[in-house]
């Protein structure tokens, strides 16, 4: 049995007093009268841990921009031209009124089409040290 729970119960069934028992088990009182109101609304289904997800996202890019992001890419590619997300972005202005930010349109890039990412740097497996197993075995000569 759940702690929100045996409050309800404690409270609403056995008659309790609801502060007492908040300190009784090391809980605010506001999170034991928060449990109770959940009950009151909507049943012992209310106590349930809820979803921490936020409700909406506000600055999410709009899935029709995205999709003229996409569109675009393919357009520049069959024509041969740069298909970065630097000239997706120049060629976004006279299109839509609120044009994404570079690096927002490389993650839509990289989301939605085949972008083949380049490699950085070389493995250090790649790289030969200068060394000798026994010492003087080497030498080095820097002439000018």
């Amino acid at each position: 049995m759940s702690l929100g729970r045996y409050l309800v119960d404690a409270v609403l069934l056995e008659g309790q007093n609801l502060s007492q028992l908040a300190r009784r088990h090391g809980i605010s009182q506001s999170w034991a009268y928060e449990r109770v109101a959940r009950y009151r609304e909507g049943g012992y289904e209310a106590l349930e841990p809820r979803s921490r997800r936020a409700h909406s996202f506000p600055r999410q890019i709009a899935p029709e921009v995205e999709a003229i992001i996409v569109r675009l890419r393919e357009g520049l590619i069959a024509a041969g031209h740069d298909a970065g997300a630097v000239t997706i972005a120049h060629h976004l202005r006279p299109l839509s009124e609120q044009v994404p930010s570079v690096a927002t349109i490389w993650r839509v890039l990289s989301r939605n089409g085949p972008v083949i990412p380049q490699p950085h740097k070389r493995p250090k497996s790649s790289f030969l040290r200068f060394e000798a197993d026994l010492p003087n075995q080497l030498w080095q000569g820097d002439l000018t």
